[in-house]
Protein backbone atom coordinates (compact mmCIF):
# COMPACT_ATOMS: atom_id res chain seq x y z
CA UNK A 1 0.00 0.00 0.00
CA UNK A 2 2.95 2.01 0.79
CA UNK A 3 3.02 5.19 3.52
CA UNK A 4 2.29 8.75 2.96
CA UNK A 5 4.37 11.09 1.18
CA UNK A 6 3.09 14.12 2.08
CA UNK A 7 2.92 15.91 5.37
CA UNK A 8 0.28 18.74 3.99
CA UNK A 9 -2.50 18.11 2.10
CA UNK A 10 -5.76 20.06 0.77
CA UNK A 11 -8.55 18.27 -0.52
CA UNK A 12 -10.88 20.46 -2.93
CA UNK A 13 -14.06 18.64 -2.85
CA UNK A 14 -16.51 19.22 -5.33
CA UNK A 15 -20.02 19.58 -3.76
CA UNK A 16 -21.78 17.47 -6.86
CA UNK A 17 -20.09 14.16 -5.01
CA UNK A 18 -22.16 15.17 -1.83
CA UNK A 19 -25.22 14.30 -4.28
CA UNK A 20 -23.99 10.41 -5.10
CA UNK A 21 -27.15 9.37 -7.46
CA UNK A 22 -29.30 12.51 -5.63
CA UNK A 23 -29.86 15.40 -8.12
CA UNK A 24 -29.79 17.59 -5.62
CA UNK A 25 -29.14 17.62 -1.45
CA UNK A 26 -26.83 15.12 0.53
CA UNK A 27 -27.04 11.97 -0.40
CA UNK A 28 -26.25 9.82 3.09
CA UNK A 29 -24.87 6.83 1.57
CA UNK A 30 -22.47 9.03 -0.34
CA UNK A 31 -21.64 11.64 2.32
CA UNK A 32 -20.70 8.37 4.81
CA UNK A 33 -18.14 7.37 2.55
CA UNK A 34 -16.46 10.57 1.47
CA UNK A 35 -16.51 11.02 5.29
CA UNK A 36 -14.80 7.54 5.80
CA UNK A 37 -12.07 8.12 3.01
CA UNK A 38 -11.56 11.40 4.95
CA UNK A 39 -10.64 9.90 8.13
CA UNK A 40 -8.50 7.07 6.45
CA UNK A 41 -6.64 10.50 5.97
CA UNK A 42 -6.26 11.92 8.82
CA UNK A 43 -5.48 8.61 10.68
CA UNK A 44 -2.16 8.89 9.20
CA UNK A 45 -1.42 11.87 10.97
CA UNK A 46 -1.59 14.19 7.93
CA UNK A 47 -2.27 17.84 8.33
CA UNK A 48 -5.27 17.64 6.67
CA UNK A 49 -7.71 20.82 5.28
CA UNK A 50 -10.79 20.75 2.93
CA UNK A 51 -12.03 23.61 0.50
CA UNK A 52 -15.88 22.00 -0.55
CA UNK A 53 -17.97 23.23 -3.39
CA UNK A 54 -21.51 24.00 -3.37
CA UNK A 55 -22.66 22.92 -6.24
CA UNK A 56 -25.50 20.08 -4.76
CA UNK A 57 -27.06 23.23 -2.99
CA UNK A 58 -26.54 25.93 -5.55
CA UNK A 59 -24.37 27.06 -8.57
CA UNK A 60 -23.99 31.29 -8.70
CA UNK A 61 -23.26 31.28 -12.53
CA UNK A 62 -26.26 29.15 -13.73
CA UNK A 63 -29.05 31.80 -12.01
CA UNK A 64 -26.68 34.61 -13.18
CA UNK A 65 -27.62 32.75 -16.90
CA UNK A 66 -30.80 33.31 -16.33
CA UNK A 67 -30.81 37.33 -15.50
CA UNK A 68 -29.91 37.27 -11.97
CA UNK A 69 -26.69 39.54 -11.09
CA UNK A 70 -23.63 37.78 -11.32
CA UNK A 71 -21.85 38.28 -7.87
CA UNK A 72 -25.22 38.28 -6.08
CA UNK A 73 -25.20 35.01 -7.60
CA UNK A 74 -21.97 33.84 -6.59
CA UNK A 75 -22.32 34.99 -3.08
CA UNK A 76 -25.70 33.22 -3.00
CA UNK A 77 -23.17 30.00 -3.85
CA UNK A 78 -20.60 30.44 -1.19
CA UNK A 79 -23.33 30.19 1.24
CA UNK A 80 -24.00 27.07 -0.06
CA UNK A 81 -20.46 26.03 0.87
CA UNK A 82 -20.82 27.17 3.97
CA UNK A 83 -23.77 24.73 4.32
CA UNK A 84 -21.88 22.01 3.05
CA UNK A 85 -19.11 22.96 5.17
CA UNK A 86 -21.04 22.68 8.88
CA UNK A 87 -22.63 19.59 7.69
CA UNK A 88 -19.55 17.86 6.62
CA UNK A 89 -17.84 19.24 10.20
CA UNK A 90 -20.73 17.82 12.76
CA UNK A 91 -20.54 14.33 10.67
CA UNK A 92 -16.94 14.40 11.03
CA UNK A 93 -17.51 15.52 14.53
CA UNK A 94 -19.72 13.00 15.65
CA UNK A 95 -17.29 10.64 15.01
CA UNK A 96 -14.89 12.05 17.01
CA UNK A 97 -12.67 13.90 14.61
CA UNK A 98 -11.63 17.28 15.68
CA UNK A 99 -12.74 19.37 12.82
CA UNK A 100 -13.28 23.25 12.58
CA UNK A 101 -14.62 25.41 9.67
CA UNK A 102 -13.29 28.77 8.97
CA UNK A 103 -15.50 31.00 6.46
CA UNK A 104 -14.32 33.41 4.03
CA UNK A 105 -17.37 35.76 4.57
CA UNK A 106 -18.41 36.99 8.01
CA UNK A 107 -21.10 34.34 9.70
CA UNK A 108 -19.49 34.17 13.23
CA UNK A 109 -22.87 32.57 14.51
CA UNK A 110 -21.72 28.91 12.64
CA UNK A 111 -18.40 29.30 11.58
CA UNK A 112 -14.96 30.70 12.99
CA UNK A 113 -13.81 33.47 10.19
CA UNK A 114 -11.43 32.59 8.13
CA UNK A 115 -7.42 33.88 9.61
CA UNK A 116 -4.55 32.50 7.66
CA UNK A 117 -2.51 31.47 11.67
CA UNK A 118 -5.98 30.29 12.99
CA UNK A 119 -6.09 27.89 10.31
CA UNK A 120 -2.25 27.06 10.60
CA UNK A 121 -2.62 26.71 14.61
CA UNK A 122 -6.25 24.34 14.12
CA UNK A 123 -3.99 22.42 12.03
CA UNK A 124 -0.89 21.74 13.89
CA UNK A 125 -3.04 20.39 16.58
CA UNK A 126 -4.45 17.96 14.65
CA UNK A 127 -7.61 19.28 13.37
CA UNK A 128 -9.42 19.18 10.09
CA UNK A 129 -10.10 22.08 8.63
CA UNK A 130 -12.17 22.84 6.32
CA UNK A 131 -12.72 26.27 4.36
CA UNK A 132 -15.84 27.49 3.49
CA UNK A 133 -17.45 30.18 1.42
CA UNK A 134 -14.40 29.99 -1.59
CA UNK A 135 -12.26 33.01 -1.44
CA UNK A 136 -15.01 35.41 -0.16
CA UNK A 137 -15.15 37.56 -3.43
CA UNK A 138 -17.65 36.57 -6.42
CA UNK A 139 -15.90 36.02 -9.64
CA UNK A 140 -13.56 33.12 -8.29
CA UNK A 141 -14.26 29.92 -8.27
CA UNK A 142 -14.06 27.34 -5.17
CA UNK A 143 -10.72 25.58 -7.13
CA UNK A 144 -9.53 28.79 -6.82
CA UNK A 145 -10.47 29.47 -3.36
CA UNK A 146 -8.49 25.40 -3.34
CA UNK A 147 -5.49 26.76 -4.75
CA UNK A 148 -4.88 29.93 -2.98
CA UNK A 149 -5.75 28.38 0.58
CA UNK A 150 -3.36 25.00 -0.15
CA UNK A 151 -0.20 28.08 -0.86
CA UNK A 152 -1.46 30.28 2.08
CA UNK A 153 -0.99 26.88 4.68
CA UNK A 154 2.15 25.42 2.81
CA UNK A 155 0.45 22.46 1.55
CA UNK A 156 2.53 19.97 -0.21
CA UNK A 157 -0.61 19.19 -3.27
CA UNK A 158 -3.52 20.07 -3.89
CA UNK A 159 -5.91 17.51 -4.37
CA UNK A 160 -9.21 17.24 -6.41
CA UNK A 161 -11.47 14.74 -5.44
CA UNK A 162 -14.09 14.22 -7.64
CA UNK A 163 -16.12 11.80 -9.60
CA UNK A 164 -13.54 11.12 -12.68
CA UNK A 165 -10.43 8.51 -11.78
CA UNK A 166 -7.95 11.05 -13.15
CA UNK A 167 -6.96 13.73 -16.14
CA UNK A 168 -7.82 11.85 -19.54
CA UNK A 169 -7.02 13.38 -23.40
CA UNK A 170 -10.42 12.27 -24.27
CA UNK A 171 -14.03 12.14 -22.35
CA UNK A 172 -13.63 8.79 -20.66
CA UNK A 173 -17.17 7.76 -20.52
CA UNK A 174 -17.38 8.94 -24.14
CA UNK A 175 -14.25 7.05 -25.15
CA UNK A 176 -13.15 3.52 -24.24
CA UNK A 177 -9.72 4.13 -25.45
CA UNK A 178 -9.18 7.27 -23.51
CA UNK A 179 -5.83 7.86 -22.48
CA UNK A 180 -5.31 8.64 -18.96
CA UNK A 181 -2.36 11.10 -17.70
CA UNK A 182 -0.37 9.94 -14.51
CA UNK A 183 1.27 13.52 -14.68
CA UNK A 184 1.34 15.94 -17.01
CA UNK A 185 2.52 19.69 -17.08
CA UNK A 186 0.60 23.02 -16.17
CA UNK A 187 1.40 24.11 -19.35
CA UNK A 188 0.39 21.06 -21.40
CA UNK A 189 -2.85 20.73 -19.38
CA UNK A 190 -3.87 24.49 -20.05
CA UNK A 191 -2.95 24.21 -23.81
CA UNK A 192 -5.00 21.37 -24.27
CA UNK A 193 -8.19 22.82 -22.21
CA UNK A 194 -8.26 19.48 -20.07
CA UNK A 195 -10.87 21.31 -18.20
CA UNK A 196 -8.39 20.06 -15.09
CA UNK A 197 -9.35 23.63 -13.18
CA UNK A 198 -10.15 27.20 -14.21
CA UNK A 199 -7.73 28.83 -15.69
CA UNK A 200 -6.98 31.03 -12.88
CA UNK A 201 -6.53 28.02 -10.36
CA UNK A 202 -4.29 26.64 -12.51
CA UNK A 203 -1.84 29.55 -13.36
CA UNK A 204 -1.79 30.33 -9.42
CA UNK A 205 -0.82 26.45 -8.77
CA UNK A 206 2.19 26.59 -11.69
CA UNK A 207 3.59 29.96 -10.36
CA UNK A 208 3.74 29.33 -7.11
CA UNK A 209 5.39 25.40 -7.72
CA UNK A 210 2.06 23.93 -6.13
CA UNK A 211 1.23 19.85 -7.72
CA UNK A 212 -2.55 19.23 -8.25
CA UNK A 213 -3.53 16.31 -8.42
CA UNK A 214 -7.19 14.56 -9.55
CA UNK A 215 -8.41 11.20 -8.03
CA UNK A 216 -11.75 9.77 -7.51
CA UNK A 217 -12.97 10.21 -4.24
CA UNK A 218 -15.96 7.56 -5.34
CA UNK A 219 -13.98 4.51 -5.74
CA UNK A 220 -13.06 3.04 -2.03
CA UNK A 221 -9.25 3.55 -0.95
CA UNK A 222 -8.11 5.35 -4.15
CA UNK A 223 -7.68 8.77 -2.14
CA UNK A 224 -5.32 6.91 -0.01
CA UNK A 225 -4.00 4.97 -2.41
CA UNK A 226 -2.86 8.37 -4.44
CA UNK A 227 -1.53 9.70 -1.08
CA UNK A 228 0.58 7.14 -0.26
CA UNK A 229 2.12 6.96 -3.58
CA UNK A 230 0.52 4.28 -6.03
CA UNK A 231 0.07 4.55 -9.22
CA UNK A 232 -3.67 5.93 -9.67
CA UNK A 233 -5.17 8.74 -10.44
CA UNK A 234 -3.09 11.98 -12.23
CA UNK A 235 -0.70 14.59 -11.19
CA UNK A 236 -0.19 18.42 -12.64
CA UNK A 237 3.07 19.71 -12.23
CA UNK A 238 5.93 21.90 -13.40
Amino acid sequence: MGSPVFKTILIKLSGEVLMGEDKFGFNSKAVSNIVDEIISIHNLNIRLAIVIGGGNIFRGVNLANQGLDRATGDYMGMLATVMNAIALKDILNSKNINTRVLSAINISQVAEPYIRGKAISHLDKNRIVIFAAGTGNPFFTTDTAGALRAIEINSDIMIKATKVDGIYDKDPVIHSLAKRYTKISFDEAINKKLGVMDATAMTLCRDHKLNVGVVSILKKGELLSFINGNDVGSTVTN
